[in-house]
């Protein structure tokens, strides 16, 4: 039995996961886009491919499983080829005495159910999966990199001449770091060959390396797709591409760099147009979720996030954007760059070489009569000086800025110029965060803490008071803490995928006459603490007490 749209708005709205208006607008523009329209709602981030998952589940009477956190062997994959599993939109991924376990989009395709426990000989348990889902697990398919990668550089070496294997080699690349969540892929020049590392979850991993011969026809065929300069081999060169999939697409943003041993490339994949990001999934806290909440709903003032470079800043203000995106509302960006494609929003890219900077465009943008803008980052007087009279003349203004902490942000924006009062009055909320790395679903184990972690957490005092306030023990041997042991999901690092901790602090009555004395972020943060603020480092605890992260990333994290 598969879902129609008439059912599905029975299941949607009696489950109160969406209103009557929102299910009519993402109806329409799904048949407009030729797309299902569960898999439009995932995708559009309307509803967690988990929530709606469950709900379909429990109307069709079967079981719902979330493909995303499940480990599938090889072994037991392959009990469906690959182009069955496209075709059927069904994949097995487990096997136990009760037989194999299948997930599938269409539950109520008991032929191919029965025709598969025919083959098998044992028992097939049916689970409901959607569609985007299944299609996404299929990546499990894919033979490990390096044998594939080894067999076209073997055959490189034998024929130089076959670009198609250059092509085949490139792809793979781009293929394989999309499908393992890779935020960049890094393509490195060294003495004797070229390592090729994917960054993942924030840290670095090698996935394949190859002769130093071939470099240049890697080189040479990514300029090509990224529209770049093929005979300029000493000065940097910086593009972008966007690399189509047989299902969708991704943008690829490229920077090449000359170095001692060749040409060094750094690939940054950006995220899929139209993904839609949850702020519940971020990582807020309920009380931080309802501050930035009742921020922006706001009709003007400022919403600030701070962090340095890589702590997932705009990723934040996207999240945030989407939330106040409505055909009420004119938003408009300025970007460097315009990092994720969010329709009915206006996004305008940076682009130094035709004098559009961050001040020339929000300049422009404030005459676009908007009523929310988005300003990449304030990295000068001009550009601060343009967004905060933008947000003192009823518009709602969202940007970036680099500051340690949500309190060193007040005398950041001084430093620029911008008087105290002015800085009171301007900004709702300031939102300071980090990443840290989540301990893995699929291999997380209890354990007490170590001699070296003691001695780490005894040493700061903050830390100690943090752990014993919310583990609720004064003992730390005690304390059950958690952490993933390394499976085949994680690639053995214990981490999959990433979390925000947070430090979110209202501008209120109390923080506006620190702002306007002057006074040393110190005494701003202490008085925001007073008042119920949670540090940055009391969120971290509270996720390690959640068993969401571990004392090492927290202590990391909040020490950048």
């Amino acid at each position: 039995m598969s879902i129609n749209d008439s059912q599905l708005k029975i299941i949607l709205l009696g489950a109160n996961l969406i209103s009557s208006e929102v299910f009519s607008t993402a109806q329409k523009e799904a048949e407009e886009k030729k797309i299902e329209l569960i898999d439009y709602l995932i995708e559009n981030g309307i509803i967690s491919g988990a929530k709606i998952g469950q709900v379909i589940a429990n109307y069709l009477n079967v079981n719902f499983v979330d493909l995303s956190k499940s480990s599938i062997k090889r072994e037991i994959l392959l009990v469906l080829p690959e182009v069955v599993a496209k075709s059927q939109e069904a994949i097995v991924f487990e096997q136990d005495d009760a037989g194999f376990h299948l997930a599938t989009a269409n539950p109520g395709n008991y032929e191919f159910i029965k025709l598969l426990e025919r083959k098998t000989g044992e028992a097939v348990n049916v689970y409901y999966a959607p569609s985007i889902a299944i299609r996404e697990a299929l990546h499990f398919y894919q033979k490990d990199i390096r044998g594939v990668a080894d067999k076209l550089i073997k055959d490189l070496k034998n024929n130089p001449q076959n670009e198609g294997n250059v092509v085949k080699l490139v792809n793979l690349f781009l293929e394989y770091a999309h499908n393992n969540n890779a935020s960049d892929i890094h393509i490195e020049p060294l003495k004797d060959d070229v390592s090729v590392r994917f960054r993942i979850d924030g840290t670095l991993h090698e996935v394949a390396t190859y002769p130093k011969k071939l470099h240049d026809k890697i080189v040479f065929r990514i300029k090509i797709m990224a529209r770049l300069k093929t005979d300029e081999h000493a000065a940097s060169q910086d593009g972008r591409f966007a690399y189509k999939k047989e299902k969708g697409s991704f943008d690829i943003r490229i920077s090449i760099l000359p170095v001692t041993d060749g040409e060094n490339i750094v690939m940054r994949l950006l995220a899929e147009k139209s993904r839609r990001l949850l702020m519940e999934d971020l990582g807020f806290s309920t009380s931080d979720l309802e501050k930035v909440e009742k921020a922006s709903k706001k009709p003007h003032g400022m919403i600030l996030t701070v962090g340095p470079t890589g702590s997932g800043k705009t990723t934040t203000l996207y999240a945030i954007m989407q939330t106040v995106n409505n055909p009420k509302v004119n938003i408009m960006t300025i970007e460097d760059p315009v990092e994720y494609s969010i329709e009915h929003i206006q996004q305008t890219q940076v682009n130094p070489k035709k004098k559009l900077t961050f001040a020339a465009g929000l300049r422009s943008i404030v005459r676009q009569d908007p009523d929310i803008v988005m300003v990449g980052e304030i990295r000068d007087e001009e550009t601060a000086g343009i967004a905060v009279n933008a947000a003192m003349t009823g518009h709602l203004l969202f940007s970036t800025l680099h500051a340690n902490d949500a309190a060193t942000t007040f005398p950041r924006l001084m430093d620029m110029e911008i008087e105290p009062f002015l800085v009171a009055s301007s900004i709702n909320i300031v939102i300071s965060q980090r990443l840290v790395r989540k301990v893995c679903d699929q291999c997380r184990a209890s354990y007490f803490l170590e001699a070296e972690e003691l001695t780490t957490i005894k040493a700061d005092p903050e830390i100690e008071q943090h752990v014993k306030g919310f583990f609720g023990k004064d003992d730390l041997t005690k304390i059950r803490f958690y952490r993933g042991v390394g499976c085949d999901v994680c690639n053995k690092t214990g981490y999959k995928g990433r979390v925000g901790i947070f430090e979110v602090m209202d501008v209120d009555e109390n923080i506006r006459p620190l702002i306007i004395n002057k006074s040393s972020a110190e005494d701003i943060k202490k008085v925001a603490v007073e008042n119920g603020m949670k540090s940055m480092m009391a969120d971290g605890i509270e996720k390690v007490s959640q068993g969401v992260t571990t004392i090492e990333e927290v202590v990391a994290a909040t020490n950048m």
